[in-house]
């Protein structure tokens, strides 16, 4: 699939876009992420300025789990939320003076009050974050709710990288030192990893060209997992996500976080060849589908409209092939702590948002819709989409039971095909015989 740009750039205060040749004074002790990691390129150098970590309104702000936190933390949250309140309001006034020649001195007025008040704001986050992840292991444990809720608002770009790492556990993997070997060896995928490789994020500067740096770094991590997961090999899709991280860090990084989450985020199933995994997720969400939007469902099936026609992206590129990055990271940032729940979250809220729309449709006019209209609806404010996510209901236990469920029927459908197999080697057996007797008699 193509993917598709966001239209206009969201404009991002020098803090965060220039590697941080402006940046407020770090506080004593705390590493700056640049010397915690080295992003092989920001995204930030081409139309993806919007991947800065806090670009949307206070309004849509995600706080499901408020209530539990002290009033120390609120504030700090609401710190945050006037933060993302104020890039927005700056982004729009920045667009405003790009986008006419005839504007007036208010528009200047506006952005640069904005400015002044975002330098105090970025200080702040700036000053969290590096206390997080200096205090790794005391926020994973005693202030999971906090952290929870900090993520879920996005984590700043800069620090993407070395807190992705943190929470996949891949800062320290021995297959780190094999990469180096890894790359010197020959693979079987090879060949169908430069078939696809043009194709992943095809309009991103860092991967356009034949020869590029990205496509070339993006081969080599491919190459790389398909030796170390023979029985994977390369499945197409996962180049999305090795693309997304290559955005963020070196490629001896990005491999190693992506070997972390095949392993412990249910990717490794999903990239399967037999996909079995993406088959009971599928069945999971058609279950959610049918129990809360029971009208929606009905209707697709009347127009035969399956639900892996749309929802097999979903889950096997984590939504980079179905948003703009700057919403689709936000997306992953949760993914990276929470695990795929974000994923039939997200989905379901993208389906609750369109039920109206989708149910006037055909079975073309719905396929149209889900390429065109669904993808840019949240641009100017990805929290309004992570909000609604947060109110879907979803069952781990309900979740855990239809995983049963679907494979007693996986079971069930083998041991029939078992059954029909048996059946047809008999009956060859006996027209075998049938055939020598009547040749004797």
């Amino acid at each position: 699939e193509k993917l598709t740009e966001p239209e206009g750039g969201v404009p991002v205060p020098l803090t965060f876009s220039f590697g941080f040749q402006v940046r407020p004074q770090s506080p004593r002790g705390v590493r700056s992420p640049a010397a915690m990691a080295s992003p092989a390129v920001s995204p930030d150098s081409s139309s993806h300025e919007a991947l800065s970590s806090v670009n949307s309104a206070p309004a849509c702000s995600p706080t499901s789990d408020s209530e539990n936190l002290s009033p120390d933390e609120l504030e700090l949250l609401a710190k945050l939320e006037e933060q993302n309140r104020l890039l927005e309001a700056d982004s729009k006034s920045m667009r405003s003076m790009n986008g006419s020649r005839r504007n007036s001195g208010s528009s200047l007025v506006s952005s640069s009050s904005a400015s002044s008040n975002l330098s105090h704001l970025e200080e702040d986050t700036w000053i969290l974050w590096g206390r997080i992840v200096n205090e790794w292991d005391e926020w994973r444990k005693k202030k999971e709710k906090l952290l929870k809720e900090l993520i879920r608002k996005g984590i700043p770009h800069h620090f993407r990288a070395i807190v992705w790492q943190l929470l996949c556990s891949a800062t320290d993997m021995p297959v780190k030192n094999q990469y180096s070997e890894l790359l010197k060896m020959s693979s079987p995928c090879e060949k169908l990893i430069r078939r696809d490789i043009a194709r992943t994020y095809p309009e991103h500067e860092f991967f356009k060209g034949q020869d590029s740096l990205g496509q070339e770094v993006l081969f080599n991590v491919m190459k790389a997992y398909s030796l170390v997961d023979r029985e994977v090999g390369y499945c197409q899709g996962s180049a999305f996500i090795v693309g997304l991280l290559l955005m963020q860090m070196p490629e001896e990084e990005a491999f190693c976080v992506f070997v972390r989450l095949m392993q412990e985020y249910r990717l490794r199933e999903l990239f399967k060849p037999s996909m079995a995994e993406l088959g009971l997720c599928i069945y999971q969400f058609e279950y959610m589908l049918q129990e809360q939007l029971p009208e929606l469902n009905i209707h697709f099936r009347s127009q035969s409209f399956l639900t892996s026609m749309y929802a097999s992206s979903w889950f096997l590129t984590l939504f980079l092939t179905t948003f703009p990055l700057p919403v689709a990271t936000r997306v992953f940032d949760i993914f990276m702590y929470e695990g795929l729940e974000i994923v039939f979250r997200v989905g379901m809220a993208l389906l609750q948002f369109n039920q109206a729309e989708l149910v006037q449709l055909d079975m073309e006019g719905m396929s149209q819709y889900f390429q065109k209209v669904i993808p840019h609806q949240f641009d100017s404010c990805p929290d309004k989409l992570i909000l609604r996510a947060f109110q879907v209901k979803y069952n781990p236990k309900k979740m855990k039971r239809l995983e049963k469920e679907y494979a007693a029927i996986k079971n069930k459908e083998m041991e029939e095909q078992i059954e029909i197999k048996r059946l047809r080697t008999e009956n060859r057996l006996l027209k075998q015989r049938i055939e020598t007797l009547e040749k004797v008699s």
